[in-house]
């Protein structure tokens, strides 16, 4: 039995379920990295107090308190799950996706095991899936046709000169590139997971004829160096079974310099990437939560999808950069020149499809 299929969330929505912390030193990421990685993650009220028990549901709540340890200098994806207190139990509101409200469960709960406090007040609860279809319905474009790229390093990729139009948790600006229309389309939240795949969905729904995801990934062949080379594929392992969808690129990025193709695995949460997981999906070549859902929900629509993704780190070997240290300037310098790449290879390819 596939190790992935087991790794799901197993609460049911609706009903509580207790997270358990991993165990750290059977991690990819080295216990100093991790502890790092979960410092980055955690809301300032769990960090800085105690609670008799904390209990993850799915809301997209920013009238709660907003973390402190939010990203800033962000357009897109730097906001975190929000808080809310009641007494000495805590509420964590993350975006009502069933993957992201494990995912952080999960990182809540050993970032309290690692740090000598009890995990044990961890809860999760699974949101309905009409929660999740109606967050993701309050996505509201115009489309007919447009090729829409969703996901990080829009401010690099859409043009400087263009005005972002806000929306409820999302931004978005058209262009055109070679007389195609382009809808470039960025999150203020995580679109973790199957949250992702909806959203496609949702475009598909809204008019959308392909859709492009930008994104970072993680490589399981250690010989590829962090932040120096791209991924792209049409194929992905979700819940076991492989799955392959009509890729916007065809061979076109396959052919270009630096840009590593193969089967990507779909992992609902980075703290379950342990050795025992990297072992069972060696042979394979990258590793994300989004890439399997989209090209699931772009097939089952009938529309064209494409990632195009930044290596950003490494589990089989331990390199400096990792998802510990994503803002070190070198780490963004490196990123930076790759997302250039991205923008040409996305231009040339719209240039080499007929309108």
């Amino acid at each position: 039995m596939s190790l992935l299929a087991n790794t799901a969330p197993t609460a049911c929505p609706g009903s509580a379920s207790r997270t358990s912390p991993i165990a750290v030193d059977r991690h990819t990421m080295a216990p100093d990295r991790l502890l790092c990685y979960l410092q980055i993650k955690v809301h300032h009220l769990i960090q800085g107090h105690d609670w008799d028990t904390i209990h993850v549901v799915g809301g997209y709540d920013r009238r709660a308190v907003i973390s402190a340890h939010e990203k800033t200098g962000k357009l897109f994806n730097f906001e975190r799950p929000t808080a809310e207190a009641h007494g000495r139990h805590l509420i964590v509101k993350a975006f009502p996706g069933a993957d992201y409200v494990h995912h952080y469960a999960l990182i809540i709960a050993t970032y309290l095991s690692m740090t000598g406090k009890p995990a044990d007040t961890v809860t999760y609860e699974l949101p309905d899936p009409t929660l999740s279809r109606e967050a993701v319905a309050k996505l509201d474009l115009e489309l007919d046709g447009d090729l829409v790229i969703v996901g990080w390093g829009l401010a690099h990729l859409a043009p400087a000169d263009g005005a972002w139009t806000y929306g409820h948790g999302y931004a978005w600006q058209r262009a055109q590139i070679h007389g195609r229309r382009v809808v470039y389309l960025g999150f203020l939240h995580s679109i973790w997971g199957d949250v992702a795949g909806r959203v496609v969905t949702r475009l598909a729904d809204l008019g959308a004829g392909d859709v492009v995801y930008v994104g970072k990934v993680g490589a399981l062949n250690p010989d590829i160096e962090p932040n120096t080379r791209l991924a792209t594929g049409n194929t992905s392992l979700v819940g076991g079974s492989l799955v392959a969808w009509p890729d916007f690129f065809g061979d076109f990025a396959t052919a270009q310099p630096g840009v590593h193709t193969g089967i990507h695995v779909t992992s609902p949460s980075i703290l379950l990437e342990n050795r025992d997981w990297l072992t069972e999906h060696a042979e394979h070549a990258f590793v994300d939560p989004e890439i399997g859902p989209m090209g699931v929900a772009a097939r089952d629509a009938g529309i064209d999808f494409g990632y195009l993704h930044v290596i950003s780190n490494n589990l089989a070997r331990h390199y400096p950069a990792d998802l510990s240290n994503e803002r070190h300037s070198d780490v963004v310098r490196r990123r930076t020149v790759l997302i250039r790449q991205i923008q040409d290879i996305v231009a040339n390819r719209l240039a080499a499809r007929p309108i």
